[in-house]
């Protein structure tokens, strides 16, 4: 079957990783990968959780700097517009919503932001935070696929940063939106690899830097 986009030459250059990579952890808070909570209990944002914790575990090895962030705000108030009834009401600072999950979260190396919209770029330190690091090469994993993960690998790539997508290290609630943002990403702003190709340069990254 002809692809359009294909045809017209989307997605035919590799963007390849940089030199000097970070992490970056798109909202992994228990709001959206507890079941016991109003947007949790995802399968495919649970499978996303422990793929990204081997990734994570990697790029912690090889020392590389790890940017966590989470939705919340102070209350209703302070929240955007956004119109999911559980942001606005169960994201509140302090809250459990807005707690990290302890799968993916490593208190003595990684930096947390908070954020109040999708991208994690948005109105946060994460562009001095990499600057600082002199990074050029941003592995995003995260949830949703669809919408907070594509906002961020859109304003990285608008920033000039190399961009790198493990799609099972990507979760959303449900297949298709996941499948079409990941595919749309490919074709035009970064790489869609496995998690096991993202751990296999770590580890090769690791290995250069001993």
């Amino acid at each position: 079957m002809s692809d359009a986009y294909e045809d017209q030459g989307f997605g035919q250059i590799a963007i390849g990783f940089g030199e000097r990579p970070a992490i970056l952890v798109v909202d992994f808070q228990l709001g959206f990968t507890s079941a016991e909570e109003p947007l949790g209990g995802s399968p495919l944002v649970d499978a996303a959780v422990e793929n990204a914790a081997r990734v994570l575990q990697a790029g912690r090895a090889a020392g590389v700097p790890v940017l966590q962030t989470y939705v919340g705000h102070c209350n209703e108030s302070d929240a955007l517009n956004w119109k999911i009834p559980a942001v606005r009401t169960n994201f509140r600072d302090g809250t459990s919503g807005t707690r990290l999950d302890p799968r993916i979260y490593d208190a003595d190396q990684d930096v947390i932001f908070r954020k109040i919209a999708p991208s994690i770029f948005f109105q946060t330190p994460a562009v001095q935070f990499l600057t600082k690091h002199r990074i050029d090469t941003v592995i995003i994993v995260g949830c949703n696929t669809s919408g907070c993960v594509r906002a961020s690998a859109v304003d990285a790539f608008s920033y000039g940063y190399r961009t790198i997508l493990p799609r099972d290290a990507c979760g959303d609630v449900e297949e298709g939106p996941h499948d079409q943002a990941l595919r749309d990403i490919d074709r035009r702003y970064g790489d869609v690899l496995t998690s096991n190709e993202v751990i296999a340069y770590l580890s090769n990254h690791l290995e250069a830097a001993s």
